[in-house]
């Protein structure tokens, strides 16, 4: 699978990491660096079912055909309007990103940032091991509750 570097705009990849997946994705979500004509149109055009879930910048104007055929960025602005960013994050599920966001920042921490293993299957076993050893941190880390009154 192709990764992108650290010096590569990350809104020009979409194309090519999109192309890599075979399965119809359900949503694509990124920061406001992907709110860009090129990615709304690579992943409608690879998966056409898939939500865009990607916050409008600050300075966003709605498309010249918002009144009559509303695109996703277009609902996106429409649902700030009525219900302003933070019920915007809330509706579209744009907070989960920040979820996996923090797991793939806690994988990096304890795993690192790259696989060592150089052939897919080895990787694969890496990648399973080291799931499973964020996991059982995680299940040591999780407080208990339990009623006492």
């Amino acid at each position: 699978m192709l990764l992108t570097d650290k010096d590569v705009d990350d809104g020009g990849q979409v194309g090519a990491l999109l192309e890599q997946i075979e399965e119809p994705i359900a949503s694509f979500s990124g920061d406001g660096a992907y709110d860009r004509d090129d990615v709304y149109a690579e992943v409608t055009t690879q998966h056409p079912d898939a939500a865009v879930i990607v916050p409008p910048r600050a300075n966003a104007v709605p498309s010249e055909t918002a009144e009559t055929a509303p695109t996703q960025r277009d609902q996106h602005l429409q649902c700030i309007a009525e219900r302003g960013r933070m019920g915007w994050q809330r509706a579209s599920g744009y907070n989960d990103r920040a979820l996996i966001e923090a797991d793939i920042s806690r994988w990096k921490r304890v795993i690192g940032d790259g696989l060592r293993s150089q052939t897919d299957e080895r990787q694969a076993t890496e990648v399973a091991i080291a799931a499973n050893v964020l996991n059982r941190i995680l299940e040591l880390g999780c407080p208990k509750y339990v009623r006492v009154a």
